[in-house]
């Protein structure tokens, strides 16, 4: 018994019964499949559940042909055929509970079929058949592997791959019910049936040799390049060491220092830094673990030091994307106008937030959660030997870091009593986050704004049980949509998240439900920072900014002073979002005096509400 009888391919079982139609036949059944290939291809959720019942009942077919038309076989021959009938079955029940689970299983089909062409190349042909075989069946099994290493991206290529067989399948059996249907014609007619001459059909072969030789060529570059991409984006993920791995058994209460290290990255100039692991609460109260720096001056004046917290800004969502991880963290590239608050005897306190560095789930525009960790890394901050710290402290925070700025300041005289917050610099707050979602949804952000989605809807649903996934991801998309969150936007695998939802959008979005409503809705709203704190704040922002509307900050600051909050405010002509707090910025010098001000509560304006 030669490999291809007992080694069939789930998706060659019903060509190989359509094959055997009649002319007529082949031609409609042909079309219909070019036209299903088609749909496979370009509208890959859509068509997912297409996919799936091809290759289930295909699955199916070739089990019972080999149960059935195989008088002698082995018993691995027949186990063989019960998995495929098996698998057919599966796949099927699956599409009833959870497309989730189908592009894995059609990654691992896809695998099985390469082997089965690895069989056909083993088995007697022409050289050309053989190579076009074994380099088909390769392909299969790199291209399964790698859809299983990406699994975002296993639905686009298991679609691309299923979807040009199955056009390619189409076509050649419109081929062969054409020439079936003008044979026919020709009898009718009592015409002899046309048969090239010897020298046609030898050029014929001979050119069929090439192509196959051809595609074999360009399905091993395929399988290549795809390999060495993936060793490409592999390499460019960040690396999480066993530092931020918490013991067993961790300190009572919040805000205590578990262990300290070097940082592995950039010192500034002026300062040492070191990173620290300590327990904090996540936004429901519950035990939690994050990561932060500490950055020190190096020749501090005596006395205890007055504390900047300082709350970065979106870095993604995943545990690998903490800026202690980085190596410029510490630097004033990443940190505004931080060489000067050294100068000027301040320590630095850089919470990396819990669920990036260690593990757990990342409180990605939720207040509580992020405020939580910023004022635990100053207790646990004060732990560390040889460090004295002044209960005074000024927060200051970027982007997302403005969002945990602000909740810093309204929370801390209730949560960490002993840290005496004297005002919040909110530079590009997300001050309200229902209301950014209601400005991005309106705007055409394409495929990055299916990414952000993705960072603030998976970490809401981890952190509240009233919001759901399957509420607002489109059906087959979830594991998409989990995947997004485990890359960093400085990493080169976030090309992969872009691509996905390029591919995906043209289908139909990912998501399935308007996001600021239901559960998520009213959560959003929950975290809106947009009450007063208690004590000053000062708000910037670029009149440029691409990130966050500036008419949002705008408004932000004008809901402040109608409620009576102190509040300073700069808006920057020719910013964007990041020029704010970069080297050179007009704003560092007035946030630097600003806080100064408040730390020497020295006489300084605090109201610009008037000036409005």
């Amino acid at each position: 018994m030669s490999p291809r009888r007992h080694l069939s391919s789930p998706w060659r079982a019903l060509p190989d019964l359509i094959g055997r139609a009649p002319a007529r036949v082949l031609l409609v059944a042909g079309i219909l499949i070019v036209i299903l290939g088609a749909l496979i291809v370009t509208r890959p959720l859509t068509s997912l559940v297409l996919l799936g019942v091809y290759v289930a009942l295909s699955a199916i077919v070739t089990g019972l042909a080999e149960l059935i038309t195989r008088r002698s076989q082995r018993w691995w021959t027949r186990l063989f055929a019960v998995a495929w009938i098996a698998g057919g079955l599966l796949v099927l029940v699956w599409l009833g509970r959870s497309l989730d689970l189908l592009p894995p299983v059609l990654a691992v089909f896809l695998v099985v079929g390469g082997l089965a062409s690895v069989g056909d190349a083993v088995a007697r042909g022409r050289p050309s058949q053989r190579v076009l075989s074994a380099a088909s069946g390769a392909t299969q099994i790199a291209f399964g592997i790698l859809s299983l290493t990406w699994p975002d991206v296993t639905v686009l290529l298991v679609a691309i791959v299923f979807g040009v067989r199955t056009v390619a399948l189409g076509v050649s059996l419109i081929a062969r019910g054409v020439r079936g249907m003008r044979a026919a014609g020709r009898l009718r007619r009592g015409l002899p049936a046309a048969a090239p001459s010897g020298a046609r059909a030898r050029r014929a072969s001979a050119w069929t040799a090439v192509g196959r030789y051809a595609l074999s060529l360009l399905l091993v570059t395929s399988a290549a390049g795809g390999w060495l991409l993936d060793d490409w984006l592999a390499d460019g993920a960040p690396v999480v060491d066993a530092f931020y791995d918490p013991p067993d058994r961790l300190p009572p209460g919040h805000g205590r220092l578990i262990r300290w290290d070097g940082y592995l990255g950039r010192a500034p100039q002026g300062g040492e830094v070191s990173r620290i692991l300590y327990t904090t609460r996540d936004a429901v109260s519950r035990p939690a673990v994050a990561s932060a720096l500490v950055i020190v001056p190096n020749d501090p004046p005596p006395g205890p030091r007055p504390v900047i917290v300082w709350n970065h800004g979106t870095t993604g969502v995943a545990q690998g994307c903490a800026p202690s991880l980085r190596d410029a963290s510490a630097t004033r590239w990443a940190i505004p106008a931080l060489e000067e608050a050294l100068d000027a005897g301040w320590v630095v306190v850089a919470s990396d937030y819990s669920g990036q560095g260690a593990p757990g789930t990342f409180p990605y525009l939720i207040g509580k959660g992020e405020a939580r960790s910023s004022l635990d890394a100053v207790l646990a901050a004060a732990e560390l030997p040889d460090l004295t710290l002044s209960p005074d402290t000024v927060v200051w925070g970027h982007s997302q870091g403005g969002h945990a700025a602000l909740w810093t300041a309204t929370i801390a005289e209730e949560y960490t009593p002993g840290v005496n917050v004297l005002g919040t610099a909110a530079i590009a707050p997300a001050a309200d986050p229902l209301a950014l979602a209601d400005e991005l949804l309106d705007s055409d952000a394409g495929a990055l704004l299916s990414v952000l989605t993705s960072w603030v809807l998976v970490p809401y649903s981890e952190t509240y049980a009233d919001v759901h996934l399957d509420d607002y991801v489109a059906p087959g998309a979830r594991a998409i949509v989990r995947e997004m969150t485990q890359r960093c936007p400085t990493e080169p695998g976030v090309v992969v998240s872009v691509v996905t939802a390029l591919g995906v959008s043209e289908d139909r979005p990912l998501y399935a439900a308007d996001l600021t409503t239901g559960a998520l809705g009213r959560r959003l709203a929950e975290n809106a920072a947009t009450g007063p704190t208690g004590s000053p704040i000062l708000v910037a922002w670029g009149q440029e900014d691409e990130v966050l509307p500036p008419s949002l900050q705008e408004r932000y600051v004008q809901g402040l002073c109608e409620q009576g909050q102190q509040v300073r405010w700069r808006a920057y002509r020719d910013y964007d979002h990041l020029r704010p707090i970069l080297p050179g910025s007009r704003f560092l010098p007035v946030l630097i005096q600003w806080t100064e001000g408040l730390f020497d509560r020295s006489p300084q304006i605090l109201d610009d509400c008037g000036r409005r």
